[in-house]
């Protein structure tokens, strides 16, 4: 930025003040650092030191860090600066909340001791200096006649504060933001600061950017209509004049998995009309969703990258589950031993595994076989880790690998342990879907009998796929790579064909949300974001089902479909209204309705027997029983239906049932346990 503004600007810069608020702050602090009660050379903590930190004042205070993670702690540390508290402004609702403000207190003279800062201190110190010191405040408030703010709708209330403070003396402020794309709450952004700034600052005109160079017209048209829901906007309408362009495609899938495996069809089609990877991004609302699209993408040799995170099978939960299984399928593998032995922690330390190490290569064994050798208190927590470790292995050994995988992440403690992190939700939804993923193996790559019979165990083939995903077709640096990325992640970026998927209710919007007003606001502005990525090509795809925990569910599709215009749609496959979605023949729908416009990928259409179609002649044998259209069958959960419709055989085997009570439903024949009328 510095040199950009050098170029644009005949004047020398180097008097401007250019920065993020922290970087501005620090160095406010360090020419005011007397006035600041911070010595000159004060040190700044980032987020690993202040954890570190953390944890060395709990283990010196004698507070027991599993009743207050340390996670947990930096948490609430953190978000009462952002909220401009110190310790003794923190009002506690109960015991455990005026423990976390004594420990904040404790730490905050633990760090002034030590004379650092840490990255929250910066700010409200710099807010402080401000507020309590006259001569300060109005030498600034004299040097900075005109201030530039950018991202505004980024910023949190102490940032505001810190702003109105430093603007006070009459400068004239320039705030560039969109009140539409504001998606960071749960980093402390708050919306309102852009109506707050109109009304505060008393500006007499607001700018309007309406027009958009990135998108057509039929994009920008649904993201118009769509964000128009949200209440107590400051209000634009994008427009552009590169035409209307094509239209935004939307797609029901039978499953998550279909879904992925049309995304993967559309994406060798723009391929093969000439896009570039690099320029084709698929977008989800929940990291979980990355693991079904990377195998698809994976089974298909197409090589993605996963923007700002990693592949699914390397995220830390993921490699902690499977270092867990591994142990259960080997206990004496000592890579998986060393990296879960103390996770979550159970007082297991660096000296007494060190005691470990030495008694494994004296008696020639693995780690876990030398646990009995080291004595102590570090003896007896090891060996607590091997009777989990034990329990784990024998109990499970009759469970199908869905439930083993479940019962693994209860029993070891990891459940419990994201359940306390502030940003856990994300984590747990990854161990979740680590649970749908062994059940899609169970489904789909069942163990060959004659190839590995006593060989390999359902558990030891599941971990033998998770290592080849896990190491295979995340794209080098430089290469031709289709872009995963969350929506959060994707904001700022632009791409020539974006998908969007998962568009169903509890997912997108997410369930957290939907109960607030806010929360459902701030969604819908996640949605604004994900559809103005797009340049050319829009795609919106949602699911009749999706694994979530390990079992098929049966959700809505999202409100925001219905936000959409029509006139800038084109379903790909038969619109049904969410108001008739339990009653809508679907079969019918599908067997009238034409198939996916693919010129290069569209399959041919399929024969009675193996897709949706209608007729006696259509049946399906699965497990024995045979299954036909017409044929009245019952549910435990929805009770009696009919089947519509038929499609896929075996393992693959999918019916679409029309129940009295449930509505109409589409369930895998293989799981579903349907009782013959």
């Amino acid at each position: 930025m510095m040199t950009r503004m050098s170029a644009m600007l005949p004047i020398n810069t180097r008097g401007m003040w250019i920065g993020t608020f922290h970087g501005l702050c620090n160095r406010m602090l360090r020419a005011h650092h007397r006035d600041a009660h911070l010595p000159a050379t004060f040190q700044i903590l980032d987020v690993a030191d202040q954890l570190a930190s953390i944890k060395r004042l709990l283990k010196a205070a004698g507070i027991d860090d599993e009743k207050y993670p340390p996670k947990q702690v930096q948490n609430f540390i953190n978000g009462a600066k952002e909220e401009g508290l110190r310790a003794n402004d923190v009002e506690a609702h109960d015991g455990f909340q005026r423990r976390l403000a004594e420990i904040y207190a404790l730490y905050q003279d633990q760090c002034d001791r030590e004379g650092v800062v840490d990255f929250a201190e910066l700010l409200l110190r710099s807010y402080e200096l401000l507020q309590r010191h006259a001569p300060v405040r109005e030498h600034y408030q004299r040097r900075f006649r005109h201030i530039l703010v950018d991202e505004f709708q980024d910023t949190n209330r102490l940032q505001y504060r810190w702003l109105r403070l430093l603007a006070g003396g009459g400068a004239a402020v320039l705030a560039v933001g969109d009140d539409d794309q504001s998606i960071y709450a749960f980093r402390g952004a708050n919306v309102g600061n852009m109506a707050d700034f109109e009304r505060d600052f008393s500006h007499p005109e607001v700018i309007r950017l309406e027009q958009n160079y990135r998108s057509h017209g039929h994009i920008l048209d649904a993201a118009n209509a769509l964000i128009e829901n949200n209440e107590g906007r400051m209000g634009k309408n994008l427009w552009t004049d590169q035409g209307h362009g094509e239209p935004v495609r939307v797609v029901e899938s039978l499953s998550d998995a279909a879904e992925a495996q049309w995304v993967v069809g559309e994406i060798q089609a723009l391929i093969a009309d000439g896009k570039s990877r690099h320029e084709i991004a698929l977008l989800y609302r929940s990291n979980a969703q990355s693991r079904v699209l990377e195998h698809t993408l994976f089974s298909a040799k197409i090589p993605y990258k996963v923007y700002g995170g990693l592949r699914f099978f390397e995220r830390q939960e993921v490699k902690h589950a499977l270092a867990y299984l591994r142990l259960m399928e080997n206990p004496h593998d000592d890579t998986a031993f060393s990296r879960v032995v103390n996770f979550p922690a159970r007082g297991i330390g660096a000296r007494t595994l060190e005691n470990l190490a030495d008694a494994a290569r004296q008696g020639n064994t693995s780690l876990y076989g030398a646990v009995a050798r080291v004595a102590g208190k570090g003896g007896a927590n090891l060996a607590q880790f091997v009777g989990i470790i034990d329990r784990m292995r024998f109990g499970t050994q009759n469970l199908p690998l869905p439930e083993i995988v479940s019962v693994m992440l209860e029993d070891s403690g990891l459940t419990a342990h994201y359940k306390l992190e502030k940003e856990g939700a994300e984590r747990l939804e990854n161990l979740d879907e680590l649970v749908n993923a062994a059940a899609a193996f169970n489904a789909d790559e069942p163990v060959d009998p004659e190839l590995q019979a006593d060989v390999l165990t359902p558990l030891a083939a599941f971990l033998s796929h998770a290592a080849l995903e896990a190491g295979d077709n995340q794209a080098n640096e430089g290469q031709d790579a289709v872009q995963l990325m969350t929506i959060h992640a994707s904001k700022g970026l632009e791409f020539e064909a974006v998908f969007v998927t998962g568009l169903e209710e509890g997912l997108f919007p997410h369930e957290n949300s939907i109960l607030e007003q806010s929360g459902l606001e701030e969604e819908r502005r996640l949605m604004y974001v994900a559809i103005t990525r797009a340049r050319e090509r829009l795609y919106l795809g949602f699911a009749q089902t999706r694994m979530l925990h390990g079992q098929t569910r049966y959700p809505l599709r999202s409100r925001f479909l219905d936000e959409l215009p029509a006139p800038a749609l084109k379903w790909i496959t038969p619109k049904v209204s969410r108001v008739d979605e339990a009653s809508y023949d679907r079969a019918s729908a599908w067997r009238d309705s034409a198939w996916p416009e693919r010129t290069r990928s569209a399959p041919a259409r399929p024969a009675a027997h193996q897709g949706y179609a209608g007729g006696s002649q259509a049946g399906i044998e699965v497990d024995g029983q045979v299954f036909s259209i017409g044929q009245a069958v019952e549910h435990a959960r929805f009770g009696e239906g009919v089947i519509l419709a038929l499609q896929g055989s075996g393992t693959q085997a999918q019916a679409q049932i029309r129940f009295a009570q449930a509505g109409t439903k589409t369930l895998a024949l293989g799981v579903a346990k349907l009782t013959p009328r």
